[in-house]
């Protein structure tokens, strides 16, 4: 880029692609600084395996970006990105060839929970009625602050989803199905299933698979990063890969620069420039577990006992809740359990692109302590093999990868925390530090823009978008929020 940008953005996953892509539209010129050799971040796929079989690197399901209000605008399918649906969503196995399954009808999800039926329909009838109204006010309520539309809706949402799941889950069901169902979902966030807001994600999580599904990008994860690169370079920014960040003093004379990075980047690159405080509270941001990640090719899809799990594009492998709960407990608490809850996806149950003819790719990831370099591969294929007797029989090829791994292959993952931080109630709430705007930062013009602050972690651009609005309006003085250019 001839002469300095307007604009900044340092790292290129979806929060700060989201950031840069929002300040293009309005007419910025905007560059891109990313460390690794690729863009995406948490997008990537790449093959580790053997050529021609796609392994999505982190994030590979995506009801969020199905959902919320940034990739609405930026129109996938008109940037060539298909998502494809499973025909189940996400399914629990569980002892005895038993299973759990969520499909994208509420109504066919609860007649599959027996009695619980009607429980599962009082809980999530009012959220898919309203789920997109309740998805945007959660992903955007940081500007907009208090709900203006479905009240009642956001009120339900609220009163449920600030206890624990186990609460949530003993006060509306009785059966190991429908409990694990919600609980399984819940893990999802990497904390002690006994702590406050688990509930607000199983929540979340559930009632997304009914309004949205929970698909995947044909062909990986890579082509949403892709679409988003190409989307910038049309409006003349650029990407730079390749390049580490270590000093902030690289961009004087830019107005305006994002990060989408950890807190404690920014202070390192910042220096002398933070105040004492700031750089306190920052200092008690905690990183969660981390994770320790498989990822094979098989001979044939994974066997599962249950017929209905092997048309899941998720899968959560994990027995029932009070064996979810104790395994998530185990990695909150710095122990490993050889019964770990394991959250696995099966691509090419609905995405043939991923592998060669009669190829399949499969991966699963667990819960460890923070920072652990202890090898699950074991605990994993046992849990597997546990609800899908003769799996080790069709592993062709395996690559893994620890939680210091994890932070190596991407900088923002501490300890292989791939949350940006943990989803705590307080850090939800002061994410990363207390203060009213937490996308500012106490250097003019910086602004954090990654998954450290609201709404969190997700593949959803909305701590980008968000970010970048601020800047925007304090650094442009553009009011008025410009639309995002659509594809040319």
């Amino acid at each position: 880029m001839n002469g300095k940008p307007d604009a900044v953005v340092v790292g290129s996953g979806p929060n700060g692609l989201a950031g840069a892509l929002r300040l293009a539209a309005a007419g910025l010129r905007v560059q891109v600084v990313e460390a690794a050799d690729k863009p995406g971040g948490g997008m990537r796929t790449e093959e580790l395996t053997r050529p021609g079989y796609r392994h999505d690197t982190c994030s590979s399901v995506h009801p969020m970006a199905a959902a919320a209000p940034f990739f609405r605008e930026f129109d996938l399918p008109s940037r060539g990105v298909r998502l494809v649906h499973p025909e189940i969503a996400y399914a629990h196995p569980l002892d005895g060839g038993r299973a759990a399954v969520s499909r994208y009808s509420l109504e066919e999800t609860a007649e599959g929970l027996g009695s619980d039926g009607a429980a599962y329909r009082r809980l999530f009838e009012p959220l898919v009625e309203h789920g997109q109204d309740v998805i945007d006010f959660f992903l955007m309520s940081r500007l907009r602050r208090l709900p203006t539309r479905s009240v009642g809706a956001i009120t339900h949402f609220a009163l449920n989803a600030l206890p624990n799941v186990r609460w949530l889950v003993h006060r509306y069901f009785e059966t190991d199905e429908a409990r694990a169902l919600i609980g399984g979902a819940a893990a999802h966030g990497m904390l002690d299933l006994g702590r406050p807001l688990t509930a607000g994600l199983g929540m979340v999580l559930g009632m997304l698979a009914h309004h949205r599904g929970w698909p995947l990008v044909e062909g990986g994860s890579q082509r949403l990063a892709d679409a988003m690169v190409t989307a910038l370079e049309q409006q003349g920014g650029e990407v730079v890969t390749g390049h580490r960040v270590t000093d902030l003093r690289e961009f004087d004379g830019v107005p305006a620069v994002l990060l989408d990075t950890t807190p404690g980047a920014f202070v390192e690159m910042a220096g002398d420039r933070v105040n004492p405080g700031y750089r306190r509270w920052v200092s008690r941001y905690k990183h969660g577990p981390g994770v320790f990640k498989v990822d094979w090719v098989l001979s044939e899809p994974v066997p599962w006992t249950n017929p209905q799990v092997r048309r899941a594009g998720t899968v959560h492998v994990a027995g029932d809740l009070t064996e979810t709960i104790a395994g998530e407990a185990a990695s909150a608490a710095g122990r490993i359990t050889d019964k770990p809850y394991v959250l696995a996806v099966q691509p090419t149950v609905v995405d043939p692109t991923r592998a060669p003819e009669g190829g399949h790719v499969f991966w699963a990831y667990v819960h460890v302590p923070h920072g652990s370099p202890v090898d699950m591969t074991d605990a994993i294929e046992a849990q597997v093999e546990r609800f899908a007797p003769g799996f080790r029989d069709t592993i062709v090829a395996r690559a893994v990868k620890n939680a210091p791994a994890m932070e190596a292959w991407n900088p923002n993952h501490v300890g292989g925390d791939i949350s940006n931080g943990e989803a705590s109630l307080r850090q939800m709430l002061a994410r990363p530090v207390p203060r009213w705007n937490t996308y500012k930062t106490p250097v003019d013009g910086v602004y954090l823009a990654s998954a450290a602050t609201p709404p969190g972690p997700a593949v959803h651009g909305a701590c980008g978008d968000n970010a970048a609005r601020v800047a925007l309006r304090e650094v442009f003085g553009v009011r008025d929020v410009p639309r995002l250019r659509p594809a040319a």
